[in-house]
């Protein structure tokens, strides 16, 4: 039985989808069968992510509706045969989630993966709740902002009131990323720091994404950045996905600068 887990977020444009879709790759490349869903229904981005937007014939929608199987609907990654992605719909909007037919779906999907990443609308969004609702576990998604911090301690506290494992007395185990981080403004205050937010919302550290130009580009062009071995943020999402998948990995600093490290280096001589 496959572990489902949500990537979610309290405010769009964070990069939760492009944590979805390298996560997903990411795990993949670790010889592990994975599925990504796209659950932002009437906003799918996540097939442009993946490159496989031309290659959409059935959605979730449909697999749902009975008009299509899912194997019909399954789309297998043109660079790994590890990784599936299933579509959202682009004509339905998302009161058509039904709890009993997502949790049919999520079922079907868990005899066959090892991983299920559900890419979910952001927590403010009706379509939330139904992708959190059967999910095993959560990874949080935030910038080093006040608003998206916020935002995300508001998404998780609709995870904690609407999940079937809590209402069943068990827990969803909750994981943070922190992305887009510039180690200068880390350092001159501008951004906050990993252990401020950590103390906000009192969840586990999974990982740290550093800023890089070169994740546009990436999502542009329809490669995961994990497949640029030179891209600072891709070699980051390789170190998330192989925590994930039960490994040791030690946690890279990525708030100190060059001229910071320099400075401590040197401090230490002294």
């Amino acid at each position: 039985m496959g572990i489902v887990i949500a990537v979610i977020s309290g405010k769009g444009g964070v990069g939760k989808t492009t944590a979805t879709a390298n996560l997903g790759l990411g795990i993949a490349l670790n010889n592990k069968k994975c599925v990504v869903v796209d659950f932002d229904i009437g906003q799918r981005n996540l097939d442009m992510v993946l490159g496989l937007e031309n290659r959409v014939v059935y959605d979730m929608v449909q697999v749902m509706e009975g008009e299509a199987n899912l194997k019909q609907a399954l789309i297998k990654s043109k660079v790994n045969e590890n990784l599936d992605f299933l579509a959202a719909s682009q004509t339905k909007d998302k009161s058509v989630l039904d709890s009993a037919k997502v949790e049919k779906l999520v079922s079907e999907l868990k005899d066959s993966f090892d991983f299920i990443i559900l890419d979910a609308p952001a927590g403010i969004e009706s379509g939330y709740e139904h992708t959190i609702e059967f999910a095993d576990a959560a990874i949080v998604v935030v910038n080093p902002e006040v608003s998206s911090i916020r935002d995300a301690d508001r998404a998780i506290g609709i995870l904690d009131s609407k999940s079937a494992k809590v209402k069943a007395g068990d827990e969803v185990a909750k994981y943070l990323i922190i992305n887009r981080i510039v180690a200068d403004m880390v350092e001159s205050g501008e951004m906050l720091r990993s252990d401020d937010i950590l103390e906000i919302l009192n969840i586990k550290l999974l990982g740290k994404i550093p800023e890089d130009r070169g994740v546009i580009d990436a999502s542009n062009q329809g490669k995961p950045v994990v497949l640029d071995k030179k891209s600072i943020a891709g070699q980051a999402y390789i170190r998330i996905a192989g925590r994930l998948c039960g490994q040791k990995v030690d946690m890279k600093n990525i708030e100190v600068s060059d001229a910071g490290l320099f400075k401590k280096i040197t401090g230490m001589f002294k």
